[in-house]
């Protein structure tokens, strides 16, 4: 079971001021949440609390930074496209989740590619629909496009559309642009009472600062590749069951949960050596507020509330993106894949985005390994 210390004990263990204390929570070293007995006080999780005081004092050697830097460590590359800073997921600036209560993707995209609109042009593809032609279609383009390197910006924003066009086109099985995303889905799946969830979910995970998938895509754009083949880096690292596909498991425990009662399918899977899925964030130590936005316009399933109170009770988190996807697709009766294709329908847009500012910042990444062997 998790202990959480009081910020007393906490600095006890550290020998540190209260400022550093509070610096490494929000750098996600250590985690805390509001003290039962008194929610002005917090607590902070024991096991992060001693992983740091055993580091000892005096400065660290650069590659024990760098090699942390990596896992939820301190930032490694600049962006002005998205940072969650005190809780709150902001593109350019702006709250996502207030961006959420009115924007379409379109309209995100046009913010995160610094364009005045963002119109998508016809695509060329007749397909039925799904993650599979997806990759069909961004791996014929990174085939045939030309390299990004020494293109004019505005050339590049055009080309984003297109492939963006592509890929709307790819996963919703229409190569009309007649209606915005949301709607295309939607209509795809014979849910149109789920066009404006479908809008709030893609908004919020247009982006979402250097996530693994994002950083796939850097890496390619940096080194010159073509925007399709930024976003097909994103598409194929964002199908792992630790990003993407994180909500098949909350939809799995569901059907559990719908068999046996949501406190023995988790009490299940923890006597299993698994965790609880889709509970709590690194980066979001008061509750993952894109959940919270989407969770508060769907009407749960009562299996979802009641995953979701066992959940919270057994893991001291909250539930996170990933949980309020799976709620919305059994909310609203979608594909077991519609998730995966929504956040890959909607994260394309921060993929091009960060391709665009990668490649206008002429660098290659390029990082160092650590050698452990003979």
């Amino acid at each position: 079971m998790v202990d959480w210390l009081s910020s007393a004990d906490a600095l006890a263990l550290l020998g540190t001021r209260p400022q550093t204390l509070y610096a490494n929570v929000s750098r996600g070293r250590i985690k805390a949440k509001a003290d039962p007995s008194d929610p002005r006080k917090s607590l902070y999780r024991g096991d992060d609390v001693r992983r740091l005081a055993q580091r000892g004092p005096g400065r660290r050697k650069q590659e024990m930074v760098a090699s942390e830097a990596i896992r939820w460590g301190e930032p490694v590359m600049q962006t002005s496209i998205s940072t969650i800073a005190d809780g709150t997921l902001l593109y350019r600036g702006e709250n996502a989740a207030g961006l959420a209560v009115w924007a379409t993707l379109e309209d995100v995209a046009a913010l995160l590619w610094q364009a005045e609109t963002v119109k998508l042009p016809k695509a060329k593809l007749t397909v039925e629909g799904g993650i599979g032609d997806a990759f069909a279609m961004l791996a014929r383009r990174t085939a045939e496009d030309a390299p990004s390197i020494g293109r004019a910006p505005h050339v590049l924003r055009r080309e984003a559309a297109a492939v963006l066009g592509d890929v709307a086109a790819a996963l919703t099985g229409t190569a009309s642009v007649a209606d915005p995303l949301h709607v295309r889905l939607a209509t795809h799946w014979k849910r149109p009472q789920a066009a404006d969830v479908l809008r709030r979910a893609l908004v919020l995970l247009a982006d979402h600062e250097l996530n693994a998938s994002t950083f796939a895509a850097r890496v390619t754009a940096s080194t010159g590749a073509s925007l399709a083949a930024a976003a097909l880096s994103g598409l194929a690292t964002l199908t792992g069951p630790l990003h993407g596909s994180a909500a098949a498991a909350v939809l799995a425990l569901s059907d559990d949960a719908l068999r046996d009662g949501a406190e023995a399918a988790i009490m299940a899977r923890l006597g299993q050596g698994f965790s609880v899925p889709s509970f709590g964030h690194p980066l979001y130590l008061d509750g993952d507020v894109r959940a919270q936005h989407l969770l508060g316009h769907i009407v749960l399933p009562p299996i979802f509330r009641e995953l979701a109170a066992v959940g919270e009770e057994v893991t001291g988190e909250w539930p996170n993106i990933d949980f309020a996807l799976a709620a919305m697709t059994a909310a609203y009766d979608l594909p077991r894949e519609a998730p995966l294709v929504v956040f890959a329908l909607s994260r394309s847009v921060g993929w091009l985005a960060h391709a665009l500012e990668q490649v206008s910042s002429g660098t290659l990444i390029r990082p160092r390994a650590r050698y452990v062997g003979a």
